[in-house]
This record gives structure tokens, C-alpha cells and sequence, in this order.
């Protein structure tokens, strides 16, 4: 395990010589290298074969500072051998051809054998792995199992959720069995990608913000903590992300997590406080900002770092993942002003 490196240290609280830095989807469309090997490939071919997501993974760490690589995967994948059609269609994005909306779809829901059904990501893992030698961490990631839940019960990208609502207020028992396999499998799949290389594990629960304090604390968070209870007996650092989530904050930190993602809605000092001295924090740049002129987006950044003080749990991230129309330079620009700004001291 790459010990020293500031963005593992910076995970468990410790000094670094600098404030470490990676972006969310920092391989993607906004780099003209992925937009390349995606004009060949289809997205679910690009996921399914491990040379070329490993290829993706590494691409960012060519152009760009960022302290840590992060593997190039989607968070629906374990989804189809849960027993659900899959497809990632051109112009709606991911659709389920045949969601949850009843206890008996619940019930034959499998839970995988990642070294089985996944092996493909777990082999992706084992060859960044190999090739990174060292230079920077790899992360690992999964959809959390409120998120995964709602793409299965409604069937694709959401907007009010109604769905998923519906059924989580009016089917107690498939909304617990449902997410008592989702909670399942994606534990199995990140002791699994621990296991095949990755050094830190972000569970990614991008759509909890729809939910009140309430909700979250009876539907969601028993299930978030199975997760992070299971990574934590192993040993194996954690990052617990979401946006809109500025009132969920302290029960994500009880839910679990060594870093909680902040997004850009919340002042980091004051995100902090509401997540605790005891966990770090990830974010919290406004992906918009990346498209700013430098003379703002470093305003911006300064703004974020000077809230954080040079605290020891501090990963410089967006509360977002990076839009396709951002350009480059401003990103490595970016993580530049970061190591800079907060260099500090041997």
C-alpha cells in the first residue's frame, strides 16, 4: 500500500505536505484522448474490457497533477447480474428495461459474486494497479443503496422520484429487502475491488439529496452503514459522497465514511462542523467554476482552502463530477494552485 502518499494521509487525518487533489470523471469527455477511444467503442464495451478502462483510468494522470487515479467504471454496473437489462442508450442515458416496483421483482433480485460477474473491474483494478506502481493511490467506487435503488425502481435517471418514493413510504417490506440486496452486493463488490488493488473506496449516493432528514435516517441510512461497517473491518479507507446534502451531513458521518463529500451549496468550514473533527472532508468547488476565468476559479479555490486552514482531512475535489465542455488547462491549472497555495513545510 502506497503509505506515504498525502492523498492516503489526508484520508486518515494525518499532515501532508500539501492539500491533495483529484476531480470527479477527471477521465472523460472533457479530454480529447477519452473522446478518441470512445468513438471506437460503445460505453458498456469500453467498462467490460480492462485494458481499455485502464487505459481511460490513467489518461488524466499524463496531463494532470491530481494525487490519486481513479478507475474508470459506472456505478449501474453491478445491476445486470443483479438480473436487470441494462442498456445505456445514446440520448436518454442509462435505461432499466425491467425495474422494481414490486416485492416479487425484489425478491428475484440476485446478489453476485463479484469475482464472478464483475471480473472484468476487478481485472481493470489489477492492471492500474500495476501499472501506477506506486505513483498515486487507486480509488475504487460504488453507488450507494439509496442511489442504486432508485435507478432500479425507476428505471433510469430520475427526476421527483416518484417512484421510488412511492415505494419507500408504501412497501416497507420490498423497499427493505431491495435495499438489504443492494447493500449486499455493492459490500461484496468493494471488498472485492479492496481485495484486486483499489486503496480507497467511494460509495457514491448521488441522489440522497432528495430526501428530508427523516427519511434518510429511517430508510437509508441503516443500509449506507452495512457498507461502511463491512469496509471498516477490513481496514479499508472510505469515502461517503452525495450532494444537496448540506442537512444530511451528520448522518452520513453516522452512517459511515473516514471522508464525507461536500458539495458547493455548503461553506467548507461550516460543512465541517457539521460533519465532525473526527472525519475529513472531500470537495467543494462548484463544477461551473472549471469554466470560469482563472481569475475567479482561483478566487474560488482560494476561498475553499482558506475555510479548510490547513486541517489535516482535507481533499480538494468539485461537489460534482467534471463537465464534458471544461477545459483542460484550467483543471491542471487548478490542481497546480492547490499545491502551491497550501505548500507547506517538511
Amino acid at each position: 500500500m502506497n503509505t506515504q502518499s498525502r492523498f492516503l494521509r489526508a484520508g486518515r487525518l494525518q499532515a501532508t505536505d500539501c492539500t491533495p487533489v483529484w476531480f470527479m470523471r477527471q477521465a472523460g469527455r472533457y479530454m480529447a484522448e477519452y473522446r478518441k477511444v470512445r468513438e471506437r467503442y460503445g460505453l458498456l464495451q469500453m467498462f467490460k474490457t480492462p485494458e481499455i478502462a485502464a487505459e481511460v483510468t490513467l489518461q488524466p494522470l499524463k496531463i494532470l497533477p491530481v494525487d490519486a487515479a481513479i478507475i474508470f467504471a459506472d456505478i449501474l454496473l453491478p445491476l445486470e447480474p443483479m438480473g436487470l437489462a441494462l442498456e445505456y442508450s445514446k440520448d436518454e442515458g442509462p435505461v432499466i428495461h425491467n425495474p422494481v416496483r414490486t416485492l416479487a421483482d425484489a425478491s428475484s433480485l440476485r446478489v453476485p459474486d463479484p469475482e464472478e460477474h464483475l471480473g472484468y473491474v476487478l481485472s481493470s483494478l489489477r492492471l492500474v494497479r500495476a501499472e501506477l506502481n506506486g505513483r498515486v493511490p487507486l480509488i475504487g467506487f460504488a453507488g450507494a443503496p439509496f442511489t442504486l435503488a432508485s435507478y432500479m425502481i425507476e428505471g433510469g435517471t430520475g427526476r421527483n422520484y416518484l417512484m421510488t418514493k412511492k415505494l419507500m413510504y408504501g412497501e416497507g417490506e420490498t423497499w427493505s429487502l431491495l435495499m438489504t440486496k443492494a447493500a449486499q452486493t455493492i459490500s461484496r463488490y468493494v471488498l472485492a475491488q479492496a481485495k484486486a488493488g483499489a486503496e480507497i473506496i467511494q460509495l457514491f449516493d448521488s441522489w440522497v439529496g432528495c430526501l428530508s432528514p427523516s427519511d434518510y435516517r429511517e430508510y437509508v441510512l441503516p443500509y449506507s452503514r452495512m457498507v461502511f461497517q463491512d469496509l471498516k473491518k477490513e481496514g479499508v479507507l472510505s469515502i461517503h459522497f452525495g450532494t444537496g446534502t448540506a442537512d444530511l451531513l451528520p448522518w452520513m458521518r453516522e452512517a459511515g465514511g473516514d471522508v464525507i463529500g461536500v458539495d458547493w451549496r455548503t461553506p467548507l468550514d461550516e460543512a465541517w462542523s457539521r460533519v465532525g473533527q473526527e472525519a475529513g472532508v472531500q470537495g467543494n468547488l462548484d463544477p461551473m467554476t472549471l469554466m470560469a476565468p482563472w481569475g475567479v476559479l482561483r478566487e474560488r479555490a482560494r476561498e475553499i482552502l482558506d475555510r479548510a486552514g490547513g486541517r489535516p482531512g482535507h481533499i480538494f475535489n468539485l461537489g460534482h463530477g467534471i463537465l464534458p465542455q471544461t477545459p483542460v488547462d484550467s483543471v491542471k491549472a487548478l490542481a497546480d494552485f492547490v499545491h502551491e497555495y497550501t505548500s507547506r513545510p517538511a
